[in-house]
């Protein structure tokens, strides 16, 4: 089966199985070279594996609550979205979310996701209670915060074995919205500077223009946010309190054609997005599907970059280089003309255990169709990173380097070690870990 990342590139050829128990799941550890994979949305070659792709969405089943304390129990092929569908509606949202609710919880427990909250609540792998992992011997075990096991499957992109079920816990909110205040920034200065004055508040995003030079360089729309409690909601509102209006979808059929994303275009839209940012400057009230996931509701946005797909950039930088570092990111950027329409600024809190990605600092995503100048303007972007002290998020790749790799990331080298010493690498593998020499 031809398979992909959500950038669609690379593509590859894949063995793929879909078990349904624990039985299944052995059957396949035992022909070794397995790698699990969620619901795809990986950005490259990390949940592909030639030999063994073992898609795990058939353990779909959530198993426990607890409404005391709001630890929910269930597989790992449960989706994020059918997690808010279920217990938003009971008065409980996850502590912390992706930009995208159609992940697994295999998914967000293997990538330690972040969300726009990481600098005051941490990752994903912060509120998770304990996992059942199947290892090369086919046994299952229950690991927990403080266990070595814990630690590296907690971002260890399913290297250490298949993750089967896993206790985490949502937030007690009292309604579905969002407090939300839109602030301009006229350039990257007063970007890190609003970041910083907003240090308090509990989400806070930026969209960046990254086609932006000279004094408007790094200009942004920082958006911040919080639940919104009842007190917040109008009387109309108060009646459904967790059901703001729906959001209508749209899709996309077909793969744009390769011509439509250029400098001119991505220029005129970021012109254009900053724009209605002014308008919309200051409070308001939005739901929370609006809020956390803009991006679901364009069904198949990946075909905006056309049938070549498209490669994510994600570098993470340390508080003390980000401002000369994110100069340098932007300005390269911004010499060239390949502009991101989709590039999101994020501060980020204290580093977490194994290869957990966040450092704290900020870090930078941009996306870009999958041509050779796009290529070669990353390899640019990825001798940036490591001239400022920043690394890569694993989530993301599809196109680093083993050597850039090992100098960005010193941990690399005892995950290899612990991969080496459990006998792992036989068992475990992806098309990521194998360019990687993981």
């Amino acid at each position: 089966m031809m398979l992909s990342g959500w950038g669609r590139y690379p593509r590859q050829d894949c063995r793929v199985s879909r078990p349904r128990d624990e039985a299944a799941v052995r059957a396949q550890v035992a022909k070794g070279g397995l790698i699990a994979r969620g619901n795809g949305r990986a950005y490259g070659d990390s949940a592909l594996s030639r030999a063994n792709t073992v898609d795990m969405r058939g353990f779909d089943r959530m198993l426990g609550f607890d409404e005391t304390t709001g630890q929910l129990v269930a597989e790992s092929g449960v989706l994020l979205a059918d997690v808010i569908r279920v217990f938003l509606p009971r008065g409980w949202f996850p502590f912390v979310t992706p930009g995208t609710k159609f992940v697994t919880l295999g998914g967000m427990i293997a990538a330690d996701v972040h969300g726009k909250n990481h600098h005051c609540e941490g990752g994903f792998g912060g509120f998770v209670d304990w996992i059942d992992v199947m290892g090369p011997d086919g046994a299952v075990r229950r690991t927990l915060p403080g266990d070595d096991l814990f630690a590296w499957t907690v971002g260890g992109m399913g290297l250490t074995g298949v993750i089967l079920r896993a206790a985490f816990r949502l937030r007690r909110v009292e309604t579905g919205w969002i407090r939300q205040r839109t602030i301009p920034t006229a350039n990257l200065a007063d970007t890190l500077t609003a970041f910083q004055t907003h240090h308090d508040a509990r989400y806070s995003v930026a969209w960046i223009d990254c086609l932006s030079r000279g004094a408007d360089l790094g200009r942004s729309l920082l958006t911040l946010g919080d639940h919104a409690d009842l007190d917040d909601l109008s009387a109309e509102q108060r009646k459904a309190p967790f059901a703001p209006p729906a959001r209508r979808t749209l899709g996309m059929p077909l793969d744009a054609p390769g011509f439509l994303l250029n400098r001119h275009t991505v220029a005129a839209f970021n012109r254009a997005y900053y724009k209605r940012g002014l308008a919309a400057a200051g409070d308001a009230l939005t739901g929370w599907d609006s809020y956390f996931y803009p991006l679901d509701a364009i069904l198949g946005w990946n075909r905006i970059y056309g049938r070549r797909g498209f490669v994510q950039f994600q570098c993470a930088l340390p508080l003390e280089t980000s401002a000369a570092g994110l100069t340098d990111l932007l300005q390269t950027i911004s010499a060239t003309g390949l502009g991101s329409f989709l590039a999101v600024l994020k501060r980020l809190g204290p580093q977490g255990a194994g290869l957990s990605f966040p450092m704290e600092g900020h870090t930078l995503a941009l996306d870009f169709p999958a041509t050779p100048a796009a290529l070669a303007l990353l390899a640019d972007l990825d001798r940036i990173t490591l001239a400022h002290g920043g690394r890569f998020y694993l989530a993301k790749d599809s196109r680093l380097t083993p050597d850039m790799l090992r100098r960005t990331d010193p941990r690399v080298a005892a995950f290899r070690a612990m991969r080496d010493a459990a006998a792992l690498p036989a068992s475990f593998s992806s098309s990521q870990s194998e360019r990687l020499y993981l």
